[in-house]
């Protein structure tokens, strides 16, 4: 091994350790700040914050944004009898986009997401149409004949999870999230707020530099019980920080030092602020409702962005359950409705806060679904329909194509498992250039950008 490749070796080994260095005392976002970064590729001068809503399992798709015209309902309803939202139903969740859909083809909401209709109408949510995991354009004749790339592990969840979130299967060590943190990092007050995450650990704001920087619903989790006192005792948690905080004088020790000091610093500098925009302040947010708590902190912690010196923020929330191979009908409309309370009620905060146009919101999922049921659930399939929502969305329209309909189509690999015709790379590169990523970062951010034509990178939607 050359000289070189020792101390790159060395580096890299320091950089890991010191992030891992704390974790018998922290939760592991909280205790990796302290990650040796590199020089940001850019410094905005304004306010921008992207927010991904992670809905774990694989969404159904087709019971979230359902064909509502005669011809393709009918369709929808020969694949799924016994699960199929009744035409009656969707009458008051018909979307009626400032542009129609070529063929006559409409869509509506799921009835449970009638809240999100106001947005749609007033131009601040944007359905996107068959979004999926790709590695490169895909037409079913390719996917058949195995001549072009395909993601790893289709219908696995936790690679496809991975996937939409790295563009890699799982064990990717950077998601796409982190990586447009590291573009941004060095231009915020705090790089350690740059990526923050409101639900646990994922791999999505993990970037080659920028590491994520975990809350709770309460706000930011401590290492200490607070930062004055440890079981009551103000000397206890001062002597245990000076342990944590001294230099013993090694590489690794001293690196494990300065993570300490940097966590306990942080949690001092957030709880300092978020003193400053009480939980009273933002009532819009039902109760009883895990991502909409989630979203209220998301909109706390952007109310003191100024305060924390934040100019580009990357946030991640998610919810559980959408993997229903069987009690769709019991279940998905409740979740699907959560969704949607929490979205608009996170909207309508931002504007009453005059940031709506500064924060964009969009939907993520492992996959979408089958078309055909399931006995009465749906099945693991690929392409899914998604949601762009804030001020900046040029909304109240459909973008994508509309996919055909049933089993056996040529947007069809099985069972209605729709072929995406919008990669994820195509719906992040949209995101992140409104953020401010340029179109050559993009490149690094999105590793498979490069395999489209550039003049579809962005649909339009911001």
């Amino acid at each position: 091994m050359s000289c070189f490749d020792h101390d790159q070796s060395r580096r890299a080994f320091l950089k890991r350790s010191a992030a891992l260095g704390m974790a018998g005392v922290a939760a592991p976002f909280v205790t990796s700040l302290g990650a040796i970064g590199e020089a940001a590729a850019a410094t905005a001068t304004d306010y921008k914050a992207m927010v991904c809503i992670f809905l774990y399992g694989g969404n159904d798709y087709a019971n979230t944004l359902t064909p509502y015209d005669q011809a393709s309902y009918a369709q929808y309803l020969a694949a799924r009898t016994n699960i199929a939202h009744t035409r009656d139903s969707l009458a008051a969740t018909l979307l009626k986009p400032a542009q129609a859909l070529a063929g006559g083809r409409q869509y509506a909401l799921a009835p449970t997401m009638k809240s999100l209709l106001p947005l749609f109408d007033g131009g601040k949510l944007a359905p996107i149409l068959n979004v999926g995991t790709l590695v490169q354009p895909t037409t079913k004749a390719q996917y058949l004949a195995n001549s072009v790339r395909l993601p790893p592990k289709l219908f696995s969840h936790n690679d496809q999870q991975s996937y939409f979130q790295a563009s890699s299967p799982e064990g990717a060590t950077s998601g796409w999230g982190g990586r447009i943190g590291d573009v941004f990092q060095n231009g915020n007050g705090a790089a350690a707020l740059t990526c923050i995450n409101a639900s646990g650990n994922a791999v999505y704001l993990t970037g080659r530099n920028a590491v994520q920087y975990a809350v709770g619903t309460g706000g930011p989790i401590a290492l200490l019980n607070n930062s004055r006192t440890m079981y009551g005792s103000a000397a206890a948690a001062t002597t245990l920080r000076s342990l944590m905080t001294a230099a013993p004088g090694s590489l690794l020790g001293d690196e494990h030092a300065r993570v300490s000091k940097r966590a306990l610093d942080t949690y001092a500098q957030v709880s300092g602020a978020l003193a400053g925009a009480p939980v009273a302040n933002f009532p819009l947010f039902p109760t009883g409702n895990s991502l909409a708590d989630q979203l209220r902190m998301v909109a706390r912690l952007i109310s003191v962005s100024s305060e924390l010196g934040a100019k580009r923020q990357v946030f991640f929330v998610s919810i559980g359950g959408f993997d229903l191979h069987d009690n769709l009908v019991a279940q998905h409309p409740a979740l699907i409705g959560r969704v949607a309370d929490a979205m608009k009620a996170f909207y309508d905060t931002t504007a009453a806060m005059g940031v709506a146009d500064k924060v964009t919101s969009f939907t993520a999922s492992d996959f979408g679904r089958t078309l055909q049921s399931n006995d009465d659930g749906s099945d693991h399939g690929w392409g899914s329909m998604h949601f762009a929502m804030g001020g900046a969305v040029k909304g109240g329209r459909l973008y994508g194509t509309p996919p055909a309909i049933g089993n056996g189509t040529a947007d069809d690999v099985g069972q209605g498992r729709l072929i995406p015709t919008v990669s994820v790379d195509q719906y992040v590169a949209t995101l992140a250039s409104w953020f401010g990523v340029s179109d050559g970062d993009l490149r690094t951010v999105l590793p498979n950008i490069g395999n489209y034509d550039a003049s579809s990178w962005k649909l339009g939607f911001l």
